[in-house]
Formats: structure tokens, C-alpha cells, sequence
């Protein structure tokens, strides 16, 4: 944990840097893609050089870079430099570098950071989830008619509106309110934390969800797949909640896509 609390640090000091940049880019002709680019790679750089110096033989699974082999087959560390990368090339500071330690398949050890509100979510398996040394778990809610959500709302280019707009239309009239903030992983570690009481997302990557399951494990909440009972991280798909709302949730995600079927 503390290679990884580290790497991230050291990682996160640039990252701070450029999102300070980015206001001036916003009324550039440009814009301020090619920075936001140029500033996940070089996040990225740093992360994996830190942790491949602590722990040589390991290796890499990477939003920008992809997979690397290392030499020890049983641990993978699991990088996203900037989930969140819409709001931050917004400059809206909701946004978080994951890091999360796979062992053997299983994942053991993640650390969520948002470098603008300088909370880290840490989860180490066995001891426990916490944000800046408080221990962290799940909201106590039971009725789903209580529950804060967090929900998809998929952008251009992506083929699930319609599925997302028959399970937002569904959930409004059971919840107390709905939210999309932008990064998965930071919405995780809010589930956590007990600021939201569940959230469901789709078509997502490896990279987005390893560090918020440990989180969610650790703070005594679960997570599943939304269609299957497959593994989350194969899928892509994921509902998170406590132990009560997590079936409620489910049953009416449900309902809303048989709704769309017929």
C-alpha cells in the first residue's frame, strides 16, 4: 500500500499542474484535447515507472498503454491515470487516478485520489476501506424509495441510450434522486463512503472498476453484474449497493429492460 499511496502522489503533483492549465485552454481554438492526451500519458509515465521500480517483476494493465507481461504471472497492477477525463478537460474536479493490485486474479489493493479535493479512498484486502486514515462503509439505507443513485448516461457514439433511458425512466419513481457525476471509479468510492447509496454503470473497463471493488468489498458493501452472474470486471456492467438495496436495484434494472424488449 504505501508503494501504490507513493507512485500516486508523485503521479497526482502533474496532474494538479495541469488541471491548474486548463482554464486558459478552454477558450483556446484548439481545446484543450490534445493536452488532456498528452496530460493521461504522462500520468500514466509516472505511475508505472514508480511501481515498476518498487516491484520489478509485476505487470500492467493500462487505459493508455495497454497490457505488459512481466515476469511474475500472479500480480498485475491496474492503472487509470484519469477517469474522469471529460470533466477534467472541463476543469470540473471530478476526476481520480486508480491504481488498483491484482493477485493471483483477484483483486487485493486499490487507492482512488482526486487530486483537487485531496481525498484518497484506500482499500487493502482484510483491513478495511479509508478515505484519509477515517474508516469508511456502506450507508445503512434499506428502501430503495431513500436512495441516492448514481446512474449511466452514455455519450455520443455509444449504442446503450435507449437501454439507459428505459432504466433511468424506471428508477426516477422509486428513488429519492439520481445522479451521473462523470467517473466511475470516484462514484465507487462514494458508494463506499456512504455519500451515495448505490450505482449502476455499463460498458466499462477493467481499469475503471478494480480499485472501487476493493473499495465497496472492504466497506461492507457488494457489487454485481446488472444482467448475469458474472464478475463485474469481466462484463464491464456493475451494480453497487449494501446488502438491501443491491436486489432492489437489480429488480428494477430488470424490469426496465423487459419493458424494452417488449
Amino acid at each position: 500500500m504505501n508503494v501504490m499511496i507513493n507512485a500516486v502522489r508523485k503521479a497526482a503533483r502533474g496532474v494538479q499542474r495541469d488541471y491548474g492549465e486548463l482554464a486558459s485552454l478552454q477558450v483556446s481554438t484548439k481545446g484543450p484535447g490534445d493536452f488532456v492526451t498528452a496530460a493521461d500519458k504522462r500520468c500514466e509515465k509516472v505511475l508505472s515507472g514508480e511501481l515498476a521500480k518498487a516491484r520489478p517483476g509485476y505487470g500492467f494493465l493500462m487505459e493508455e498503454s495497454g497490457a505488459v507481461q512481466g515476469s511474475d504471472p500472479d500480480h498485475r497492477w491496474i492503472i487509470d491515470p484519469i477517469d474522469g477525463t471529460a470533466n477534467f478537460m472541463h476543469a470540473v474536479p471530478f476526476f481520480a487516478i486508480s491504481v488498483a493490485l491484482e493477485r493471483a486474479g483477484e483483486i487485493v489493493a486499490g487507492i482512488t485520489y482526486n487530486p483537487v479535493s485531496d481525498e484518497m479512498f484506500v482499500a487493502e484486502k482484510g483491513q478495511g476501506a479509508f478515505l484519509n486514515n477515517r474508516r469508511l462503509r456502506v450507508a445503512a439505507r434499506s428502501d430503495i424509495h431513500d436512495a441516492l443513485l448514481s446512474c449511466p448516461l452514455p455519450h455520443r457514439g455509444r449504442n446503450e441510450h435507449a437501454l439507459s433511458r428505459a432504466e433511468i425512466g424506471a428508477m426516477q419513481g422509486k428513488v429519492i434522486g439520481l445522479r451521473h457525476l462523470g467517473s466511475a471509479t470516484l462514484e465507487l468510492a462514494y458508494v463506499a463512503a456512504g455519500r451515495l447509496d448505490g450505482m449502476w454503470q455499463r460498458n466499462l473497463s477493467a481499469w475503471d472498476l478494480a480499485a472501487g471493488i476493493i473499495l465497496m468489498r472492504e466497506a461492507g458493501g457488494f457489487i454485481a453484474d446488472p444482467d448475469t452472474d458474472k464478475n463485474p470486471l469481466d462484463t464491464g456492467n456493475i451494480v453497487a449497493a449494501n446488502a438491501d438495496l443491491l436486489p432492489q436495484i437489480k429488480r428494477d434494472l430488470a424490469a426496465a429492460r423487459k419493458s424494452l424488449a417488449a
